[in-house]
């Protein structure tokens, strides 16, 4: 019986792992246990912690690679003399709280986050 891509529809062979058409990873387990093996996967709690608390400065965007959200982030609130900081505080708190809710898991190399 042949097998299908959950995300894309292209046909799979037996014992395929990854979906050729798409790049998606077929087992969902697999991909979470290659998350806790990693020793340099980033730490889900350490970006929301540091989300929440610097924020403002985009230390959690930068920890996690999105380079152009972090200086976005910092110019605000820098050009401003911390009059923006207010909004990019609260960017960074929803962020942050993403984060931790498991609603972002991914860093911007698309890596899985670990616990």
């Amino acid at each position: 019986m042949a097998k299908f891509c959950a995300n894309c529809g292209a046909e799979l062979k037996e014992g395929q792992e990854v979906c050729l058409k798409c790049g998606k990873m077929l087992n969902e387990n697999k991909q979470a246990n290659n998350a806790t093996n990693d020793p340099n996967a980033k730490s889900k709690i350490a970006a929301g912690l540091l989300a929440i608390f610097l924020g403002s400065l985009g230390v959690h965007n930068f920890y996690l690679g999105y380079t152009g959200k972090a200086v976005a982030q910092l110019l605000i609130t820098l050009l401003t003399c911390g009059f923006g900081a207010a909004v990019t505080g609260i960017w960074a708190l929803v962020e942050g709280i993403l984060i931790l809710c498991g609603n972002i898991n991914t860093d911007a190399n698309g890596n899985p986050l670990k616990n």
